[in-house]
């Protein structure tokens, strides 16, 4: 039995748990999802336990597309990140004053209105309330709910992938060079782009130090099992109190524009 899980999370599907703020508004802290082995072909990163040494090769190796979100296994730290496809091999890739620069275009970006997300204050991300960064965008509602109205912008990548960003401050991460993403290898960022340390940060800054290996993308994000506010804990008797209403089976698949005709 033990076999059969380890081979069905290795090559099939498996769960994955959200710890942090770097992917919101798509990804809360609490949301429990289904992550997909085969998209992109099986490699070192895909397997849930592992005998061999890492490795670079893979197995009926595809390319991910604009817009996946996908699990990455970085070769220097201990946990799985999940960040978004922005860039393709080949790409040139900049960012401007916040804005992607794809191939000398900037990737459009519209503002939305306000998202707001649920102050969750059970919830905690290394050791510290997980919204720390959003305290001036604190607001209570007339029904006496407590939220974060963040500033949201909608970001379309040329597939016509589609999908929402917070963007709320100036910071270093929003101006990188021009780069050219290398053959097998793809560019990652986070939606939560104040709050991300994705291929824009170096390594000793805890990012992913540029453009990702295929060989390092464990998977792709598929849908939402559940979600939790973290106001209880696992516990079978309590924690039906803790779920938040709306998220299960959300798809994690990007919404795609189609181009007018």
């Amino acid at each position: 039995m033990l076999l059969a899980v380890v081979a069905f999370h290795s090559l099939v599907a498996k769960p994955f748990y959200i710890p942090s703020i770097s992917m919101m508004p798509n990804l809360l802290v609490g949301d429990r999802l289904v992550v997909s082995k085969w998209p992109y072909g099986w490699n070192w990163s895909s397997a849930s336990f592992h005998v061999l040494p890492r490795g670079t090769g893979r197995v009926m190796g595809a390319t991910p597309e604009y817009g996946d979100i996908v699990i990455v296994v970085p070769p220097n730290r201990t946990d799985d990140l999940i960040k978004r496809v922005v860039a393709l091999p080949g790409d040139r890739i900049a960012v401007v004053n916040g804005q992607i620069v794809l191939n000398g275009k900037p990737v459009p970006q519209t503002v939305e209105p306000p998202v707001q997300i649920p102050s969750d204050d059970a919830l905690s991300c290394d050791g510290a309330p997980c919204y720390d960064a959003f305290a001036e965008y604190r607001q209570r509602l007339p029904n006496g709910q407590e939220v974060y109205e963040l500033p949201t912008f909608r970001e379309t990548l040329p597939n016509g992938a589609t999908y929402q960003i917070i963007d709320h401050m100036n910071q270093d991460l929003d101006n990188v060079d021009e780069i050219t993403v290398p053959a097998g290898h793809v560019f990652l960022m986070g939606d939560n782009r104040d709050h991300s340390a994705d291929s824009r940060a170096p390594l000793w800054e805890n990012g992913l130090g540029g453009p990702v290996p295929l060989s390092d993308i464990g998977g792709r994000a598929e849908f939402i099992t559940f979600s939790l506010n973290g106001t209880e804990t696992l516990n079978p008797l309590t924690w039906w109190g803790a779920l938040r209403s709306g998220r299960a089976w959300t798809s994690l698949r990007p919404a795609v524009i189609k181009p007018a005709r």
